[in-house]
C-alpha cells in the first residue's frame, strides 16, 4: 500500500492534469460555438445553389436533343472501375475515437471495394499518416503534350488503393479557395476519365447530439439538392448521452437551428413555375454552375467535420476531467485510511509501551 506523501503526490499530479482539461473543454467549447455559426452561415448558400440548379433542370434537359449528348460531363455515369474518396479527418488528437471512427468507415469502404481501383484524397494529419503507413503513395511525373503545355503524368500503381493527395491544415484554416481548388481538381479527373466515382467519408453534424458518420456520393451528379448516401452510421445512446451532458456544462445548446423558414423558400425557388428566360446556352450554364455545386458539398462536408471534432473533443475533456475528480476521490480515500493506519499504529505503540512500564 503507497505511503501518505505518494498518494499526495498523486492526488496533486491529477489535479494538475484535471485543470488542463477542464482548459481543453472550454477552448473546445468556445470553438464549436465558432464552428456551428461557420456551417450554419454556409447552409443558405449550399441550398441556394441546389435550388437555382433544380431550377434550371427542370427546364433544360442534360441531354441535347439535336445531338443525344450529354451537356455536361458530369453527368456520365459509367461502370465504377476506379474510385476517388476523400476522407475527412481531424489535425490533431484528444478527440476520443472521432479519427478512428471515421478511418474505421474509410477501411470499410475500402474492404468492400476490392474489386475496384481506389485513390484516397486525405484531408487532415490523422487520415494522411495512418493511410501513408497502410497504402503506397501515387507517383507523378511532369510531361509536356504536343502543344506545349505541362501536365502530371502518373507513373504506374503500386497497388490497388494509393494515395493520391493530402491536405493537411486545410481544417485548421478553413478557407474557400483551398476548397474550392480540390474540387477542381475531382471534377478535372472525372472530366478526363481518370476516375469513374467520387465518394466522400465525413462526420455529418446537425448537433452535439445529431450527428452521423457519411459516406457520401459526390459524382456522378444524378439528382440536384439530395444526397446520395452510400453508407451511414449512427452513434450510440450511450454516446448522445455523454456529449448531451458536455454540451450542457459547457453551456452548448443541445438542439440545433430553426432553419425551415430559409428550407421552404430555397424550395420555393427551385419549383417555381415561372418560365425563365436564360441568355447563355444551357451548357455555358452548367459549366459555371456545376462546379460551384461541388465545391458547396465539400466545403459542407469540411465544414460539418469541423464543427463534430470540437464536439468530440469537448465530449472527451469532460469524461477526462470526470475520470481524475473519480481518481481524486479514490486516492483521496486511500490516503485517508492509510493516515488513520497510521495513526492507530502510533497509539498503539504508545499504550504498549505504557503498559510495559
Amino acid at each position: 500500500m503507497a505511503n501518505v506523501l505518494d498518494l499526495r503526490r498523486r492526488i496533486r499530479s491529477v489535479k494538475n492534469t484535471r485543470q488542463i482539461t477542464k482548459a481543453m473543454k472550454m477552448v473546445s467549447a468556445a470553438k464549436l460555438r465558432r464552428a456551428q455559426e461557420r456551417a450554419l452561415s454556409a447552409r443558405p448558400y449550399a441550398r441556394m445553389i441546389a435550388s437555382v440548379l433544380e431550377s434550371l433542370m427542370r427546364r433544360v434537359d442534360i441531354y441535347d436533343p439535336e445531338t443525344g449528348n450529354l451537356r455536361h460531363p458530369l453527368f456520365a455515369v459509367r461502370p465504377e472501375k476506379r474510385v476517388l474518396l476523400v476522407i475527412v479527418s481531424g489535425d490533431k488528437g484528444f478527440a476520443g475515437a472521432f479519427n478512428a471512427n471515421i478511418l474505421k468507415t474509410a477501411y470499410q469502404f475500402i474492404e468492400g471495394n476490392k474489386e475496384r481501383e481506389i485513390d484516397i484524397e486525405a484531408v487532415g494529419r490523422k487520415g494522411r499518416d495512418l493511410m501513408r503507413r497502410r497504402y503506397p503513395t501515387a507517383v507523378y511525373n511532369e510531361q509536356t503534350d504536343e502543344q506545349g503545355n505541362k501536365r502530371q503524368v502518373r507513373e504506374q500503381r503500386k497497388g490497388a488503393v494509393e494515395v493520391t493527395g493530402d491536405h493537411p491544415g486545410m481544417l485548421l484554416k478553413l478557407e474557400s479557395n483551398r476548397v474550392y481548388e480540390l474540387a477542381k481538381s475531382i471534377i478535372s479527373r472525372y472530366v478526363h476519365e481518370e476516375i469513374d466515382a467520387a465518394y466522400i467519408v465525413y462526420n455529418e453534424f446537425k448537433s452535439v447530439i445529431q450527428q452521423r458518420l457519411v459516406v457520401e456520393k459526390l459524382l456522378p451528379l444524378k439528382k440536384i439538392g439530395v444526397q446520395e448516401i452510400a453508407g451511414a452510421t449512427e452513434p450510440t445512446a450511450e454516446e448522445r448521452e455523454r456529449a448531451g451532458e458536455a454540451a450542457l456544462s459547457a453551456g452548448i445548446e443541445l438542439e440545433q437551428a430553426d432553419t425551415k423558414e430559409a428550407d421552404e423558400e430555397a424550395k420555393r425557388f427551385g419549383t417555381a413555375e415561372v418560365d425563365y428566360i436564360y441568355e447563355q446556352p444551357a451548357e455555358e450554364l452548367l459549366d459555371g454552375l456545376l462546379p460551384q455545386y461541388v465545391f458547396s458539398m465539400l466545403y459542407h462536408a469540411m465544414t460539418e467535420s469541423v464543427a463534430a471534432e470540437h464536439a468530440a473533443r469537448m465530449t472527451a475533456m469532460d469524461a477526462a476531467s470526470n475520470n481524475a475528480s473519480d481518481m481524486i476521490d479514490s486516492y483521496t480515500l486511500q490516503m485517508n485510511r492509510a493516515r488513520q493506519a497510521a495513526i492507530t499504529k502510533e497509539i498503539i505503540e504508545i499504550v504498549s509501551g505504557a503498559a510495559a512500564v
